[in-house]
């Protein structure tokens, strides 16, 4: 019997909540699917499948996040495309010093539940409408529609996360308000179906992560702005 409750234990640990906002998608897809069913089968069992894939899509896992004063961590599950140094979009009010953008592109199969980098306040909560060209672009992160939040830290210091749409992705999501105050590795947007996230660290401010690396929302670092250390070194092997 211990050994029954120890299975159904490890095979329950192996699903992850769905979030409410991808219930309503996955209500429609499987109404759908009964639907085909009594038309043609092998539609049915093709809406089946992409019920299945949208359930996997607005997957909401918790995350471990390290806690430490001065720890950047990443606000998005994918692959780290660019790391450079750059003036912000004049829309984050951040001047006009250059700041490195860490700019992380997310798969319609990674996690798309952003979060957020550092604790404090948000100071600036800014949507700009706008394109829907591809996120590799070197302009969609100034001509894609996107949502923009100034976190303002307790010790002064100014962190700019911006979620970006692509071509797919149309419909950006953000649960944190001008006003409210977060707390690191805390839940505060989605992007649906593939997108970008840029995070735009304190001027003068190095990072702990390389361009080809992947990134794991809420728990990969990704700066420690209490080190002077220089921008880690890697290598891909």
């Amino acid at each position: 019997m211990r050994e029954q409750s120890s299975f159904l234990e490890s095979l329950a640990g192996h699903f992850v909540p769905v979030h409410r906002d991808g219930h309503k998608f996955i209500a429609v897809a499987a109404i759908l699917a009964l639907i085909l069913f009594f038309i043609w089968s092998p539609l049915g069992w093709l809406a089946v499948l992409a019920t299945i894939f949208i359930a996997y899509f607005f997957r909401d896992p918790d995350r471990v996040t390290p806690l430490r004063d001065g720890f950047v961590v990443a606000a998005a599950d994918g692959m780290i495309a660019s790391i450079e140094k750059v003036r912000p979009p004049p829309e984050l009010a951040l001047g006009d010093r250059e700041r490195v953008r860490i700019e992380t592109h997310l798969s319609p199969f990674d996690v798309h539940i952003n979060r957020v980098p550092v604790a404090g306040r948000v100071k600036r909560s800014v949507y700009i409408p706008g394109a829907f060209v591809n996120i590799t672009s070197d302009k969609a992160s100034e001509d894609n529609e996107r949502r923009a939040l100034v976190i303002e830290m307790p010790t002064g210091d100014e962190i700019a996360v911006v979620q970006i749409a692509g071509m797919v992705s149309r419909r950006i999501i953000t649960f944190a308000h001008e006003g409210d105050s977060v707390g690191v590795g805390q839940r505060f947007g989605l992007i649906r179906f593939g997108s970008r996230v840029d995070v735009y660290l304190p001027p003068g401010k190095s990072t702990m992560v390389a361009v080809g690396q992947r990134s794991i929302a809420g728990e990969t670092l990704l700066a420690d702005l209490s080190s002077d250390a220089p921008a880690m070194e890697a290598r891909r092997s």
